[in-house]
Order: structure tokens, then C-alpha cells, then sequence
């Protein structure tokens, strides 16, 4: 007998016996887990020898079902080739001889192995993470058929309900020892002692047993809660049900350290459950950005594990998607990459290693502003101009074949769905629960086109290669050249461009509409789809901090006509800076987004200043947190190798000979700056620091360094700033963007902002 089930897909994961385990969320709320046998392939090539000698390895094994040469394409070659094809019983015994068949035969070509069973099972019957699924199963809960009644593309999925649980620890496990753990499902919430290991054990267990949670989130979960909760079930001899599979344990992932555009990443130890998701909240990647929502759309795009998509980088992401397409389309997932970068002389790359377009933006503060941007630039450009390793490559964005390469097939729907979420998010009620959930979901799917560019040229991109980033790059400085100008051919002042963005003046435009005939022109010259981000009220450009004569493209902060703002590359942007720092900062240019125009400005310069002042006198008179000081830095190389140790690696070394806990590279390493040497205390081993330990003067070089960057565009003199905030009382000159007008201002601690000066002096406005 056979039952019937519609249902959406949870978990999947291999097994031993049962070759695939699945875990669906019924219609009725049931979890449901089915098993599933799954032949796995892969292919072979070489010299005929060599795959004749895998042939005869190969029959010998009884999970071999069956061997035959066929021909095949791929990607990276003109013409097909034979291939030697295996089919294995299992995911699993794939895996273990496909390892010996590599030691054995390491000279031959090999493809469509190392493949996640998620990507195979998504090739071949279109499922992934909370996939609808029409389900057919015998007595033995064998899965006899299966169907996929949606897609990865839907714009308004129907998702279950699901159940999550949430476990943290009453402090930070690095720094203090925790007491309890506070467990949370909906608004019901408990506290669990961590002093007895049975009853806490005891009572976690019926609570797992009652709500029955699809997903565990925790803080600190791999690194310290969850090691801490089977240590304590083992101490009190009682098994801790995590799993909802309750033969398995917790799997655990090994801890990896990666090098990613330009920095040293650590991917800390990680524990997987069966049947159940976990994420830790504190170590998933892009939890910050997008929370559970954009969890659950990369998962769903990528058709990667719920946990998988969580934790790891949206390179990975793409990488996973790329293999998918290539195996709907019979196209060969190479297991190794095999092609290297052709040779390139000196004009070559000067030619084509030229990256994306900057122009020096005009320093200092501008008026009724418009920035103009591309969407999702690199992407549109890799579809547009059929960018992919495989396939010829444009010049500029006019494809140079009309078949579509693995890259742009992938590309093309992920962009078209972020596109349609971007213009669903723009007609929701701003803040309301749905708009968050859409624009979480689009900013998954803009971390995914983010990296898409990157991974062309990564060296061990599946189908990665240097000429096609190149090309895009190409592709983006015609694009970004025509659009400038298309602008001045219309009147436009163009102030900046940035890679992928132009930012626009001209008299009398003022309003959206007026930049409406601008932003058609430019799409419809280019091609490709324009947004306007906004018209700022004022927007300031700032310079080098090393030298004011060199601006700086990615440096800059402004308000738009609605009161937003908008910055980037200063402090408050810096996951470096002290929360103190940051925060202060943060607050200064609230009070300049107060001001209605630039006539209001004075007054909110004033109140800007008067934060600067307020904060520095908390600070001096001790009331600032401990925690707020703190300093946050990745370690970039083991310790040994440090030759000039940073602040941070000073911090390092100094808990590791306390504790004999090493920080590796890519970890993150959190410390205060003291007096005396090494002038930095491990955050984790400060003890009961006292405040007179502080270095002042560095906490107070960073606070006027921070309100620099805010003040520098209204004239205010970095140099004279620092030296206030050192001494607290110096005259400043300060100039007002206001046409017509140069006045004197005098800062002083002890007293508010003057305003002396006359009229007729000139302007700081550009």
C-alpha cells in the first residue's frame, strides 16, 4: 500500500542504509521523515589506457551498477569528449570510492563528483529548502515518487509555519562564565540553571520534546553552548535529543580559515543536526544583513541546507548554483579547476586589468544632489553581454555568441527576482513586517549578484576565468563612460562616479521628477536598468585623511529629501571603531539631518558639535561602559609570523600566554586600548579593568578623529579639532554652507558656538 502527501521539503541529508533521508513539513503540521535511494554518477577522462585500468578497478566493486563510455560536453572545450560514466548505489559510497579512485588513477579528468547530494537531488527532481512537494511513499516510508509543485523563482512563496526555539547564554561565554541559559519559543520564555547537569539536561529534553522545534537558533551555539550541553548531558549520563533523527548526533564541521577579497576569514567549528535546522546567530555569515528571511531565500535560490546557507559565504552560494545549471543542462561540473590564465604582455594588461571606473569627486558640500544607480551593474552586464568562461567574450556588452554560457543562465533569473522584490519593497508601507521580510529576502539575493563578479576570477572557480572578469569590468567602464555622457549632454553636472553609480546636478532640479528624463535617457542608451537612490538635501565629499588634496571615491555622507542618511566610509561604517566612537558619531549626523537646508544648518552644526563635547565630557569624567570601548580587529596571520604585531595581535599574544587560548587568522580579536605596555588588554581577560587603566588619550584622538570626518566639510580644520579636544579651548574658523556668508565661530567647552563675522565674504557650498 502506498500513501499520498503534500508537503514542503526541511532536511536532507545522506545515510548509511537508506541512501537519502528527507524531512518534510506536512499540510496537516506533521514532520514526516522518508527515505529515498539515489544512484550518484561520475565521469572520467584521459588516455584510454588509464580509463580502461578505472574500468577494470571499477566493475570489481559491487556498489558499481554500472560502467559505459559516452560522450559528453565540456564546458571549456569545443568539441564533445568520451568519458568514462560510473554509476554508484549511493551518495555515500560515492563519496568513499571516488577518494580512492582519485589516489589510484590521479592522471585522468575527473567531473560530477564532489557535488552536494542537495545539488544532485535538485537536478534531478527540482527540489530545494522548503520546496512544495507532492509526495507518494510505501509501508517502509520509501519514497516511490516525487514531484515539485514550485520553483526556486517564485516571488511569493507559500512557506509552512515553522517552529523555532531559542537558546543563549546569559553572558558572553568568552569573557565570563555563564550561569544559566534562557530558552525562548514565540513569547513563552525560561531560565535554566547550569549548575546541575540532570535536571538541566532533564528539563531541556521535555522542552524539545513538547515544541518539537524546526529550527534551533542559539548564540555562541558552536563555539561554546552546545560542546557545553553534551558535556553536562555526558556528566549526567542522559542523552541531549538535539536531533529530531534521534539515531544521529550532532556532526560537527571542521573549523577553516580562507582567504576572501582581501581578507583573512575564520569559519569557527561548526554542529549540524539531522532533521532539525541550527544556526548560530553569532557565527552565521550574513545574519547581520538579512536575518532568518534571507537565510531562508538563499537557501532557496542556492538549494543549499538551511544550515549550510547560513553559515557559509554567498560565493559558495553561487558556486553550488553554477554546478546546478551545468547539471540540468548536461553540461560536465568539472571536479578540479584545469584551466590557468593565458599569457598577457605588459599592454595586455594594462589594457584589460584595469578594474571598474572612479572619478575624484569634487570635495566639500553640494546641494540638491541626485545619485543615479545602475541595478546590480556586473550581473546585468554578464547577462547582457553573455559573459561566461566558456563561451566567446564581448567586447564591451554586445554578446559575441547567442548561446547563453552556464554563468549568464545562472545569473538571469536570480537577477530578474531580485528586480521584482526591489520594486515590490518600493510599493510596500515602509517598516511595515512584510516590507522587512522583502527587503531581507532582496538583500540576500544582492549578496549573491554582489559576488557573482568576484567568483569569475577566484582561481578555483569551477567556471572561473580571469579573461570573463576582465571583460565585465570592460563591459562597466563603456557602460559607466556612455552614462556620463548622456548626463552632460543633457545639462548635467556630474560630480562622482563610482563603479557602478554617477551622482548629478544641475540648476533647478531639485525634485525626483526632474531627474526622471535623465535616468530613461542613460537605461535607454546603456541598456541596462537605472534606479535613482535618492536627491540628497546636501551631500559632502570628503578627502584623504593623509593628505586633503587627494579625495576619496567611497568617503562620503549626506542626507536625502526625506531625512535619511546616507554614509559610507567613515568610523560609524567601520567595524573597528569603539561603539562609543561609532555611536557618537552617529549622533552627530542625526542632528545635521535635522536641518530642513542648508540655511538650517548653523544651528545643527551647533548641536553636532555640542554631541562631539558631551561625549567627550562622559568620558573624562568616567561615565562611559567598559563595553562601549572595546575595539574589535581581525587577526590577519598567525602570531608567530607577526613582524610589527598590530594592536590587535598585541592583544592576542597577551591572551595566549594567559590562557593558552590561540586566535587564528581571520578570527576576530576584541581588546581596550591601556597605559603602559603593551597599551592594549584582551577584552576576554581584562578582568575588573578599572577606568583609570584607560588610555585617554587614544579613546579621545579617536572620538575627534570621528567628529573630524563630520565637521571637515563646514570648514572646520582637523588638526585645530584634535587639538581642542586635547586642550578644550582653541578658535576655529568655520565655514557655513551658505552662499554669501563667512563667519567665525569659536568652539569652547565652556561655553556654546558664537557667531562673529560679516557678510559678503564668500561660500563653502560648491
Amino acid at each position: 500500500m502506498c500513501a499520498r502527501v503534500r508537503g514542503w521539503l526541511l532536511d536532507l541529508y545522506e545515510d548509511a542504509s537508506d541512501g537519502l533521508c528527507l524531512w518534510f513539513i506536512t499540510e496537516t503540521g506533521a514532520r514526516l521523515r522518508l527515505k529515498q535511494k539515489m544512484e550518484v554518477i561520475f565521469y572520467a577522462s584521459g588516455e584510454s589506457e588509464q580509463l580502461r585500468a578505472l574500468w577494470k578497478f571499477l566493475r570489481r566493486h559491487s556498489e558499481v551498477l554500472d560502467l559505459q563510455r559516452e560522450t559528453r560536453r565540456d564546458a571549456f572545450i569545443p568539441e564533445p569528449i568520451v568519458v568514462l560514466k560510473a554509476v554508484i548505489d549511493s551518495p555515500v559510497n560515492e563519496t568513499r570510492l571516488f577518494r580512492e579512485v582519485q589516489q589510484r588513477f590521479p592522471r585522468l579528468t575527473y567531473y560530477d563528483s564532489d557535488i552536494s547530494s542537495n545539488i544532485r537531488h535538485a537536478a534531478r527532481y527540482g527540489t530545494f529548502p522548503m520546496a512544495f512537494c507532492d509526495i507518494e511513499y510505501d509501508d517502509k516510508n520509501s519514497i516511490q515518487s516525487l514531484k515539485t509543485l514550485n520553483s526556486r523563482w517564485d516571488l511569493s512563496p507559500v512557506l509552512p509555519v515553522l517552529r523555532s526555539l531559542t537558546l543563549e547564554p546569559d553572558c558572553d561565554p568568552t569573557r565570563n562564565e555563564p550561569s544559566t541559559i534562557s530558552v525562548q519559543f514565540k513569547q513563552r520564555k525560561q531560565t535554566l540553571s547550569l549548575k546541575s547537569a540532570g535536571e538541566l539536561i532533564h528539563r531541556l529534553n521535555g522542552i524539545l520534546h513538547e515544541i518539537d522545534p524546526d529550527l534551533i537558533l542559539t548564540s555562541w551555539g558552536d563555539t561554546w553552548l552546545i560542546p557545553q550541553l553534551l558535556m553536562l548531558a555526558e556528566k549526567a549520563g542522559e542523552k541531549l535529543c538535539l536531533n529530531r533523527d534521534e539515531r544521529r548526533g550532532v556532526r560537527w564541521q571542521k573549523a577553516l580559515t580562507y582567504f576572501s577579497y582581501g581578507q583573512i576569514i575564520y569559519r569557527p567549528e561548526e554542529a549540524h543536526l539531522f532533521g532539525r535546522c541550527h544556526i548560530d546567530v553569532r557565527s552565521a555569515m550574513m545574519w547581520r544583513d538579512y536575518g532568518l528571511d534571507g537565510v531562508l531565500e538563499s537557501a532557496r535560490v542556492t538549494a543549499s541546507p538551511i544550515e549550510k546557507a547560513a553559515r557559509v559565504s554567498p560565493g559558495s552560494g553561487i558556486s553550488a548554483m553554477q554546478m546546478l545549471t551545468a547539471l540540468e543542462k548536461n553540461i560536465l561540473v568539472p571536479w578540479h579547476k584545469q584551466q590557468v590564465e593565458a599569457f598577457k604582455d605588459g599592454m595586455d594588461l594594462i589594457h584589460r586589468d584595469r578594474g571598474g571606473l572612479i572619478y575624484q569627486p569634487i570635495v566639500g558640500l553640494h546641494t540638491d544632489v541626485a545619485q543615479i544607480d545602475f541595478i546590480s551593474m556586473y550581473p546585468a552586464i554578464i547577462i547582457k553581454g553573455n559573459i561566461s568562461p566558456e563561451v566567446p567574450l564581448p567586447n564591451g556588452i554586445v554578446p559575441a555568441s547567442d548561446e547563453l554560457g552556464v554563468v549568464p543562465l545562472t545569473l538571469k533569473p536570480l537577477y530578474e527576482k531580485r528586480v521584482a522584490l526591489k520594486l515590490r519593497c518600493g510599493q510596500l508601507k515602509k517598516n511595515s513586517r512584510l516590507a522587512k521580510r522583502e527587503s531581507a529576502r532582496a538583500s540576500a539575493l544582492k549578496w549573491l549578484l554582489v559576488v557573482c563578479f568576484g567568483f569569475l576570477g577566484y582561481k578555483n572557480a569551477r567556471f572561473g576565468r580571469i579573461e570573463a572578469h576582465e571583460a565585465v569590468t570592460n563591459g562597466g567602464r563603456e557602460v559607466l563612460i556612455k552614462a556620463k555622457e548622456v548626463a552632460e549632454a543633457m545639462g548635467f553636472e556630474v560630480l562622482q562616479l563610482f563603479v557602478d553609480a554617477l551622482w548629478l546636478k544641475k540648476k533647478g532640479a531639485v525634485t525626483k521628477d526632474d531627474f526622471q528624463d535623465v535616468l530613461a535617457e542613460i537605461s535607454a542608451q546603456t541598456g541596462l536598468g537605472v534606479s535613482l537612490d535618492g536627491v540628497y538635501r546636501w551631500v559632502a565629499f570628503l578627502p584623504s585623511r593623509t593628505d586633503e588634496r587627494i579625495p576619496i571615491a567611497n568617503r562620503y555622507f549626506g542626507v536625502f529629501q526625506d531625512g535619511t542618511l546616507k554614509v559610507r566610509g567613515i568610523e560609524a561604517r567601520r567595524r573597528d571603531t569603539p561603539p562609543w566612537v561609532a555611536e557618537t558619531q552617529t549622533s552627530m549626523l542625526a542632528c545635521l539631518s535635522r536641518a530642513g537646508s542648508v540655511n538650517d544648518l548653523p544651528a545643527a552644526i551647533q548641536n553636532a558639535f555640542s554631541v562631539f563635547q558631551n561625549a567627550l565630557a562622559s568620558f573624562r569624567a568616567g561615565k562611559v561602559p567598559l563595553e562601549k570601548l572595546v575595539v574589535t580587529a581581525r587577526i590577519s596571520h598567525e602570531l608567530e609570523n607577526y613582524r610589527s604585531p598590530t594592536p590587535g595581535a598585541r592583544a592576542a599574544m597577551q591572551m595566549y600566554a594567559q590562557t593558552g587560548k590561540r586566535t587564528r587568522p581571520g578570527q576576530k580579536m576584541r581588546f581596550i586600548y591601556t597605559c603602559g605596555t603593551p597599551n592594549v588588554r584582551a577584552w576576554e581577560t581584562a578582568g575588573q579593568i578599572k577606568f583609570e587603566d584607560i588610555d585617554r588619550m587614544k579613546y579621545t584622538e579617536l572620538l575627534a578623529r570621528a567628529a573630524c570626518s563630520v565637521l571637515h566639510p563646514f570648514g572646520i580644520d582637523d588638526l585645530q579639532l584634535k587639538k581642542w579636544a586635547h586642550t578644550a579651548t582653541i578658535d576655529l574658523e568655520l565655514n557655513l554652507p551658505r552662499k554669501g556668508y563667512r563667519v567665525r565661530k569659536i568652539f569652547n567647552h565652556d561655553r556654546p558656538l558664537g557667531v562673529t563675522g560679516a557678510a559678503g565674504t564668500g561660500g563653502y557650498i560648491a
